[in-house]
């Protein structure tokens, strides 16, 4: 059974639901499965404090220490073998630590760039017209991680884009299964896109950035991956996106997933996007006809794991 956020919430504050505790055979500590169970209580009121809580696992945690020193006086490895493990566990933290997706991001699409940015004159010569409305433009965002422990969003706000008066871009990046394909993008998306500048239409430009993302995300992966091994094999981040791109008087949307972009025009809302979700037979269609999978979950239709493996995961489906 599977549960949304929403359901499970639901679930567990109504209808009791609650986690089956472990066998006393698996290894885990009678007194921390008597403490998760104590946690668990349907009545509040004999639920543990969290000063409570904190003073049991300190509890917990001074025996196995005490357990742990005795294991090791009867069955001391050698200090060579000790020495390994613990370096082992240090260059693995540290690796780690180093990837920086924001940098990777910004270091990827400034490489893969065609030399220097020559200028967006292509875009501004095909909007020339003197009796246009001069656009007044004002831009803000506001963030927030909500009830997750960590922020997984990103967003960039580029008004007067390489220092043109008359060129804006504006992103947002919703990321799933942590941070690292938001924090790719919302750096590479922009560089991409200033380097089509010169290149192609805005629309055609938006476009091909967000192919260009999709795949150097999935390749920078791929390579992180072979070289050290240091990720789950199951591990798949990805990100939905959402771009808008002004020149001059014209205004160029474009997304991926179910980032919603909508315009206010005289006081009513106007949607420029269209989410692509399983939800909509059309995506159903499109999914399976590209050789992907489409299940019914609980109360709504989800596309398989193989939509979710990359950044802007079904991209290579949408345009």
């Amino acid at each position: 059974m599977n549960y949304t956020e929403q359901q499970l919430t639901s679930a567990v504050s109504s209808g009791g639901l609650r986690p089956v505790l472990a066998a006393i055979e698996s290894g885990v500590p009678a007194s921390m499965l008597s403490l998760i169970q104590k946690c668990w209580d349907a009545n509040p009121q004999t639920r543990p404090s969290f000063n409570d809580i904190v003073l049991e696992l300190d509890d917990m945690l001074q025996q196995r220490k005490k357990m742990e020193k005795e294991d090791l006086s009867l069955h001391q490895p050698p200090i060579s073998h000790v020495h390994q493990v613990m370096d082992d566990v240090n260059n693995l933290h540290t690796y780690q630590e180093k990837i920086n997706w924001s940098t990777q991001g910004e270091c990827v699409s400034k490489g893969a760039s065609f030399g220097v940015h020559s200028g967006f004159r292509m875009w501004l010569d095909g909007f020339d017209d003197p009796l246009a409305y001069h656009l007044v433009l004002s831009w803000g965002s506001f963030a927030t991680c909500g009830r997750r422990e960590s922020m997984e969003d990103m967003h960039f706000l580029m008004p007067f884009l390489c220092n043109e008066k008359d060129v804006h871009a504006f992103g947002i990046f919703d990321g799933h299964r942590g941070a690292a394909a938001a924090e790719f993008s919302v750096q590479a998306l922009p560089e991409f896109l200033k380097a089509l500048g010169s290149m192609c239409s805005p629309a055609d430009a938006l476009v091909e950035a967000f192919v260009r993302t999709d795949v150097a995300f999935r390749d920078e992966l791929d390579s992180h991956r072979k070289s050290r091994r240091v990720f789950q094999k199951d591990w798949h981040p990805g990100c939905t996106a959402a771009v808008a791109l002004i020149v001059k008087n014209k205004l160029f949307v474009a997304n991926a997933g179910d980032c919603r972009t909508i315009l206010c025009r005289r006081g009513c809302p106007v949607a420029l996007s269209r989410d692509h979700v399983a939800s909509r037979p059309e995506e159903r269609n499109r999914v399976v006809s590209a050789g992907g999978e489409v299940k019914w979950q609980v109360d709504t239709w989800r596309v398989g794991r193989a939509a979710l493996q990359v950044c802007l995961s079904v991209i290579f489906f949408r345009f």
